[in-house]
């Protein structure tokens, strides 16, 4: 019973320590990628933390090379010494008979406290030793031995036996402390015989004083790095402060404060970058003044210019209705013009219309009647308003998706943006099916428009939007549009806060998507339908809404221009 909750605990702290450490990871991340003074400060360490460890490594091992070298010296002139000690006073020795152990040890004694007579041959700087003094391991008779000959190794004691001055490093154990010991072996020569000689001196002098030599390196390694992050940091800040300065005004400068300025010190390279921003902020302060006075002239006379039209085309279409009323009792040369000055007014009227609504637009003051309505019913309105053109072109509208729809839009903006879009496929459809889609998910309402004509080239699907671009002067055109529709309809989907995206590829058609958000005030971030030829292909019917065509009972819209446009076909002898 106690196991399960401290393995759920075990999971729980490992869990968090994940967590943790991935939380401190992203903030490492973060920081590493937004302040390059950290980045500076952190490649300086790294690079000087490899160098002072490469350095310390030599530094260390060229220090223990010369102690130790120097301690060989000295132990091998210590043992030189006691050999021609031992030799001389061992002359006459013969290890087999009995006392032999006696003379061996008194023999140690002295060249033990030797320090006076033999001072000249000695090293003083060998320092403390043990001796061994035994004879040869193969011998007949019985080992005599004097000192501690049990830490003698066996290899070194086979090398002495064939003759040679042999040295070698060990570990010895002394009172349960691990020791290093420089052990120095020869053969000393008597009458009788040859004896091992051995010098055992420890190193724990050598130790202390490598230990002091790399903990000194450690603690100057770590002060110099401090040091070296403190200089990067202070060199760095002094880079990196004009530049986060530099950063700060050119964003109060693209929010609109044309004013900002970098302050200017000395004559260095930053000094220059700062006169080189300021003489281009300036240059473009006065572009932008220079446009937008250019602007407010231009919208204003275009405000003015349409609002003085009003008057005399109000005059005119009044004297071009009392002749087409009575266009029955004229000739018919005087019918048909009639008929055209009508059709031109029509136009001409749309043209104004849409003048006023981009001056509107341009100046900021378009007002977005925003309303809780079923989006469908505006399609099916906009629709209806198309019809006439939609019946002349023989070309079937179809509307699929759900009913209803409700959204908070302005449905006068929103009518107008679909009954262009549907206006623009009839045109560019060449009689083929047009599709009206729509979809909707629980933030966003999409409208989408799909028309199977001459579609557009490549780039022209960014260029539609422009005011008076058109495709091709020579694309016969129904509704004798203004060349500011769409314009206007891009314009009235970012009221909205919404998208108005196009596609097309020759030969395949076209498709434009309005994407607006259900609730008033949120951010349209993706669109319920695709855009695209492959993505628009009809999926399984069992999740597709069935399409229907609009019933023909409903009220047919004509406009005065479509009926003149298609007299004039009829007697031109067009279909």
């Amino acid at each position: 019973m106690t196991a399960l909750p401290l393995a759920d605990r075990t999971r729980r702290g490992i869990a968090q320590l994940r967590q943790l450490s991935g939380d401190l990871a992203d903030a490492f991340s973060a920081i590493w990628r937004r302040s390059l003074q950290v980045r500076v400060v952190i490649s300086t360490l790294a690079l000087s933390t490899a160098v002072v460890v490469v350095l310390g490594l030599i530094l260390q091992t060229q220090i223990a090379l010369r102690v130790l070298q120097a301690k060989e010296a000295d132990t091998l002139a210590r043992a030189e010494a006691g050999r021609v000690l031992l030799e001389r006073d061992l002359s006459g020795v013969d290890p087999d008979r009995e006392g032999a152990q006696g003379e061996l040890n008194n023999a140690l004694d002295r060249l033990t406290n030797n320090t006076a007579s033999d001072e000249d041959q000695a090293s003083p700087a060998a320092g403390e030793f043990r001796a061994v003094l035994t004879t040869a391991r193969g011998d007949a008779g019985t080992q005599v031995a004097a000192g501690p000959v049990e830490d003698v190794p066996l290899d070194l004691r086979e090398k002495v036996a064939e003759g040679t001055l042999s040295r070698k490093y060990v570990t010895l154990d002394e009172q349960g402390l691990e020791v290093p010991t420089l052990l120095v072996g020869q053969p000393v020569r008597t009458a009788n015989g040859d004896l091992e000689f051995y010098l055992l001196f420890p190193l724990t002098a050598e130790q202390r004083t490598l230990n002091l030599v790399q903990s000194t390196l450690i603690v100057g390694g770590l002060i110099l790095l401090l040091l070296l992050a403190a200089i990067a940091s202070l060199v760095t800040r002094q880079v990196v402060r004009p530049v986060r300065q530099a950063a700060e005004i050119a964003e109060r400068f693209a929010d609109g404060h044309l004013d900002e300025r970098m302050p200017v010190n000395g004559e260095d390279e930053l000094a220059r970058l700062g006169e080189s921003y300021n003489a281009m902020a300036q240059s473009i302060e006065e572009q932008i003044r220079k446009l937008e006075e250019f602007g407010a002239l231009q919208r204003r006379f275009t405000s003015d210019v349409s609002h003085e039209l009003r008057t005399p085309l109000t005059t005119v279409r009044m004297a071009a209705d009392v002749l087409h009323a009575s266009r029955a009792e004229l000739l018919p040369a005087l019918r048909r013009s009639s008929e055209l000055l009508v059709a031109e007014l029509d136009r001409f009227e749309a043209l104004l219309a849409d003048l006023l609504e981009i001056s509107r637009l341009d100046a900021g003051v378009a007002d977005l009647g925003a309303e809780r309505v079923d989006v469908r019913g505006v399609v099916e309105r906009a629709i209806e308003a198309v019809r006439g053109i939609a019946d002349e072109t023989g070309t079937e509208l179809r509307l699929v998706g759900p009913d209803p729809v409700y959204a908070e839009v302005d449905p006068r903006r929103v009518e107008r943006i679909v009954r262009n879009l549907v206006a623009n496929a009839i045109d560019h459809g060449e009689g083929r099916p047009v599709l009206i889609e729509l979809g909707c998910d629980d933030r966003t309402v999409a409208v989408l428009v799909r028309d199977h004509g001459v579609g557009l080239r490549p780039g022209e699907a960014e260029l539609v939007f422009n005011r008076f671009w058109r495709a091709e002067e020579s694309r016969a055109r129904r509704s004798g549009g203004s060349g500011l529709g769409l314009s206007i309809a891009v314009e009235d989907a970012r009221l909205h806060g919404g998208w108005l995206q196009a596609w097309g590829e020759l030969g395949q058609g076209a498709a434009f998507r309005l994407t607006l958000p259900r609730n008033g005030g949120d951010v349209v971030e993706s669109s319920p339908l695709p855009l695209g030829p492959e993505e628009i292909a009809p999926a399984p019917a069992s999740s597709v809404p069935v399409p229907h065509t609009l019933p023909r009972g409903l009220p047919v819209v004509t406009t005065a221009s479509a009926r003149v446009e298609r007299a004039a076909r009829v007697e031109r002898g067009e279909p």
